[in-house]
This record gives C-alpha cells, sequence and structure tokens, in this order.
C-alpha cells in the first residue's frame, strides 16, 4: 500500500478486526502497551479501541517526551528567560507545560522573551540575528528529535555562534522500557513499538525485551491498519508462544536505524549518569547531555539554574497514568480541573499526551452518544 487511504479502508480494516477476533483466546485478558504517544492518539482519534474484542486492553506508555519532564526542569528552563534575560526558543509543545509558576507561555505574557520555534535551526536563525542577545533552545524529544540539536550544535561550532546554546532534556526509550517491565505494579504481556523513536534507532535495540522478559514488541506506524496490524502480529506470537521483535513499519523503521543519525548524536552527546523522569523517578543512563567538545554551546554550564526538584500538584496522577497504571478519566482532576484550556499536567498538554488524546477524541464522543 502506498497511500494514506488505503491504510483507513474501512473493508481492510473489518477483515484486520475480524483476524485479531478470531486470534483472541475468549479465556484470556490482553494487556498490550503502546509506547509511544503517537500511537495513543491513533487509537483514540479512530477508535480503534471499538473494533478490538473486550478482552484486549491497550495500556498507555510513557512514550510522549514533553509529559515525562519533571516541573522542576520547565522551572529551569523558564529562569533562563526570567533571571539571565536571554531569548527562550521552544517547540510549541512545551509552550503550555505549567511549571510551578506558570507555563512558558504565561511567562511571555508577563515580559520574559519566549518565542516558539519549528527547529533548533531556528534558534541557532535567531542567535544570528541577534548578537548582542544570549539565544537558549530548549531541547527536549527522544531519539526521534536529538539528531537534530546535534546538528545544530554542529552548525553552531562551525560557524562560530557564540550567543547560542542548548538546554539538553533529550532523553532515551529503552531505559524507561526496562523501568516499566521492572516495575511491581505493572503488568503487560506484549509492547507495540515506537514508530517514530524507531526511524532512529531501529529495531534491533528491542531485542532485550524479548531475550530478557519474554515479551513480544512489534514496531508499528500510525494508520488504523498500521496498528491492527501489528495486534495481529503480536497475537500469532502469543499464540505460538514466542517472543521476538517485528518491524510492522518497515516503509518507514530501518532494522539497524538511522547510522548518520546515531553518529551525530554520539559525537555530540553522552549519556547522563542519572536523570529524573515524571512518574518513573530517577532513571539511570536515560538521558543525554552534551560533551565537553561542545560544553561552550552548553546551557547548564553556562548559565546558573535553580535546580530545584518540584512534585507535581497531589492531587494530579500524571505518573500513575504514564506507567499504565490508572487510564487519564480515572485521574481526580481530568475533565473537571485539568482540561486541555487550563492544564495541570502535561499529559494534558502535549499533542502525544494520553490525557489529552483521551479528552479530545474519547470523551468528546462518549458526550455525543449521551446526547
Amino acid at each position: 500500500m502506498k497511500f494514506v487511504d488505503e491504510f483507513r479502508d474501512p473493508k481492510l480494516i473489518r477483515q484486520a478486526a475480524q483476524e485479531i477476533r478470531r486470534l483472541a483466546n475468549p479465556d484470556r485478558h490482553y494487556r498490550l502497551m503502546e509506547v509511544c504517544g503517537g500511537h495513543t492518539h491513533a487509537i483514540y482519534r479512530f477508535a480503534l479501541q471499538d473494533v478490538l474484542p473486550p478482552n484486549i486492553e491497550l495500556v498507555h506508555g510513557p512514550g510522549c517526551p514533553v509529559c515525562v519532564l519533571p516541573m522542576g526542569r520547565v522551572d529551569d528552563g523558564l529562569s533562563l528567560a526570567r533571571d539571565h534575560g536571554v531569548i527562550l526558543a521552544a517547540f510549541g509543545d512545551m509552550m503550555r507545560v505549567p511549571g510551578r509558576t506558570g507555563s512558558p507561555l504565561e511567562h511571555k505574557a508577563r515580559g520574559a522573551d519566549i518565542r516558539m520555534v519549528y527547529s533548533p535551526l531556528d534558534a541557532l536563525k535567531l542567535a544570528r540575528e541577534n548578537p548582542d542577545r544570549e539565544v537558549v533552545f530548549f531541547a527536549i524529544g527522544f531519539e526521534t528529535t536529538a539528531p537534530s540539536t546535534a546538528l545544530t550544535l554542529r552548525a553552531a561550532r562551525q560557524l562560530g555562534v557564540r550567543n547560542f546554546s542548548v538546554f539538553c532534556n533529550h532523553v532515551t526509550i529503552i531505559p524507561a522500557i526496562r523501568a516499566i517491565l521492572d516495575s511491581p505494579d505493572m503488568r503487560v504481556e506484549a509492547f507495540i513499538g515506537p514508530g517514530h523513536v524507531s526511524t532512529v534507532i531501529g529495531c534491533r535495540a528491542y531485542e532485550f525485551i524479548c531475550r530478557d522478559y519474554g515479551k513480544p514488541l512489534v514496531t508499528s506506524g500510525f494508520e488504523p491498519l498500521d496498528v491492527l496490524q501489528s495486534i495481529v502480529m503480536i497475537l500469532r506470537q502469543l499464540e505460538e508462544g514466542c517472543a521476538r521483535v517485528e518491524n510492522q513499519y518497515a516503509r518507514v523503521v530501518p532494522w539497524e536505524g538511522n547510522l548518520p543519525a546515531l553518529r551525530a548524536m554520539a559525537e555530540v552527546f553522552e549519556l547522563r549518569p542519572f536523570f529524573e523522569w515524571r512518574g518513573l523517578g530517577f532513571i539511570s543512563q536515560s538521558a543525554l547531555r552534551i560533551r565537553d567538545d561542545y560544553a561552550d554551546w552548553d546551557a547548564e554550564r553556562r548559565f546558573s539554574m535553580p535546580g530545584v526538584r518540584v512534585t507535581d500538584p497531589k492531587a494530579a496522577q500524571c505518573g500513575e497514568v504514564l506507567k499504565g497504571v490508572l487510564k487519564p478519566h480515572q485521574c481526580k482532576l481530568f475533565g473537571r480541573e485539568c482540561t486541555p484550556e487550563h492544564p495541570i499536567g502535561a499529559l494534558m498538554v502535549s499533542s502525544e499526551g494520553a490525557c489529552a488524546a483521551y479528552y479530545n477524541y474519547a470523551m468528546r464522543k462518549s458526550d455525543a452518544v449521551a446526547v
């Protein structure tokens, strides 16, 4: 298949759903975790749960980089604009993520110079256009976006742009999956593997999940038939009693990953000993920091930041939702105090957040049915 409408063909979707019902043992309950926030939105947007048998439960994982960023790191970034007078450049997803004293958008309204950019190269361009100002790019994302940050840092050094630096918050997906598997309150039988991250790191990186934990993983695309075919592939493995990594998204994801992107990351970044994740706590070797060779462009070395740990509001249950322990609607604040217009947790803000997906699709659908 080559075109989007083919991946949304109702006839093929019915056939895939029928195959899933045939493969699913009615006496068994299946809990499958989709790691990527993009999959969560696809599942809700296309109401894929409605075509699955009731004994297949889809659980949301920590695949949204904005959602897993702890509030303290948001405050650290905001301190750059507030205390040091820099131009802080950030992706659109970050603009409404709440810190302890408000979101970047709210700080911008109070006078801080915070600007939305579409790529780190836009931030570098800002620095070249404003040579008398310091420009800091608030870097965030899994391995999907880390290569573009690495290439921008390389370009900054080659061009000799000295008023540009990066506040690095890039995280890596493998330690997060391992933390989920080691969590005593998390029970999943298989994983719908992340599509975006896998375009960079490939599929081989997931083999430990099958080898060490006996769980199948199928890397999936984001269209309805992609997700349903991935579930078919998982059920076939479970029926055979085996566990292996399979690549449903082979039209985009190379098995070995994007080697030039991986080389760029290795040149610019190294692993942090520890990094805090919202909902998962501190995970060793789970995030990237800028190497010494690029220290002149590392905002954490150039500027002092509070570095204070900030806990989420007590009533918010972002951590439980991120780990798949709770569904979004089971959070006490969901749809009441916490909405996309007035988010309390990051999961309600991001375009990949599980709470935003449930609110925008599943909740509105149930409201429409009630009417």
